[in-house]
């Protein structure tokens, strides 16, 4: 296994990447629907909790195969195979979903988290047999089993705040086994690929929201009550959908990863924006039985579930990607425009206004979008 060149041209998601991500669309949308219904039951702290924990899992099995496929993806019969097998332990993993929000009971989620992470294992110990990176790669392989074994022992622990404990301190742990492996040597990442592949991830989550306006609009056509206030959510949902997305990618993605340092925080930061994305279709489902009377919340509460995710997504995208690539003006009016988003609830039209918000700091994007010319240049590899 002999890694990729991390000046490769014209590198792309590969179709076995493609494949491996429909998994984690069924993941992602379980885990989506468990938070809605833990919410709109107003089971408000331990949904919140569970979801977590669970996209934990979820964000972190993903992470790490495409972080090690932009480094050594060879595409050969083994490395499909050993996909195939991560990508049916994200299955068992979604199939525990449930039982975790409802029982807390995590036990299926770890099997299917074990099954995926010991076939990244076998990945790194066949990447060790490449000289350049075989302390690395025997770094990664042995830390990631270490873990697991924990992650198994951690199921032993009753449930409760020790257990709570237990999962943040095996969670540190998992993070910490990329910054040990990488100062082994730097595994040779593809920065256009990499990128390319989050944007991809987030694509797959803003579609849970437009799944979720579609769903306001089925309910409105199911009846007629609430069948306006229905439509217009819809509406609101497609248009901070859309905003999000345009947010995500106004900025050159590939120019915030240049070192260990700023991959680390492109990775990590990502869990944050990935879940408030996954949140916020949850939150307009919330919305939507609020507007149908069969949610136990109020409407100031159901408003956060839709602005809270709107607004921790915008500043994570700002932190990762935007900071570091915009003039003041934009970097004045993305955070001050999530704090807007913020405050929309106190206000007596909420989410009409987070499209407004979304929408005016997309037209402050547009303005400022640098010229062709500048932009090629600021966003050429070196």
């Amino acid at each position: 296994m002999r890694p990729r060149d991390p000046e490769e041209q014209g590198r792309s998601a590969s179709p076995l990447e493609l494949f491996f991500d429909l998994v984690f669309v069924i993941a992602v949308a379980t885990a989506a629907v468990e938070l809605h219904h833990a919410l709109t039951e107003n089971h408000i702290v331990d949904g919140l909790l569970s979801y977590m924990l669970v996209f934990f899992a979820i964000w972190w099995a993903w992470m790490n195969f495409t972080w090690f496929a932009t480094s050594f993806d060879t595409d050969d019969w083994l490395y499909r195979i050993l996909t195939v097998v991560q990508m049916a332990g994200v299955l068992v993993l979604a199939a525990g979903i449930g039982p975790a929000f409802t029982d807390s009971n995590f036990v299926i989620v770890v099997f299917g988290y074990v099954v995926m992470r010991f076939a990244m294992v076998t990945q790194w110990l066949r990447a060790s047999r490449s000289p350049e990176h075989k302390k690395t790669a025997l770094t990664y392989a042995a830390g990631i089993a270490g873990v697991q074994v924990l992650w198994l022992l951690w199921l032993l622990i009753p449930e409760g705040s020790a257990q709570i404990l237990g999962f943040v301190v095996l969670a540190l742990v998992e993070l910490s086994v990329p910054v040990i492996a990488e100062r082994k040597g730097t595994t040779p990442w593809h920065a256009h690929h990499i990128t390319e592949r989050y944007g991809l991830f987030t694509i797959i989550l803003l579609g849970e929201s437009l799944l979720a306006s579609a769903n306001a609009i089925i309910e409105a056509l199911r009846g007629d009550t609430a069948l306006l206030p229905l439509i217009t959510l819809a509406v609101l949902a497609l248009v901070v959908t859309a905003g999000l997305w345009w947010i995500y990618f106004w900025p050159p993605h590939h120019a915030a990863i240049s070192d260990l340092g700023s991959s680390l925080k492109y990775g990590y930061a990502h869990y944050f924006i990935f879940a408030a994305a996954g949140a916020f279709s949850a939150g307009v489902e919330v919305e939507i039985d609020v507007l149908t009377d069969h949610s136990e919340l109020g409407d100031l509460a159901a408003s956060f579930t839709v602005t809270v995710p709107i607004a921790i997504f915008v500043l994570g995208v700002w932190y990762i990607a935007i900071k570091d690539n915009a003039d003041r003006v934009v970097n004045t009016a993305v955070p001050v425009g999530a704090v807007l988003v913020l405050l929309d609830p106190l206000i007596p039209i909420p989410f009409a206004l987070t499209a407004i918000v979304i929408a005016l700091v997309v037209v402050v994007l547009v303005v400022r979008q640098p010229t062709t010319d500048a932009h090629a240049a600021a966003t050429q590899p070196g």
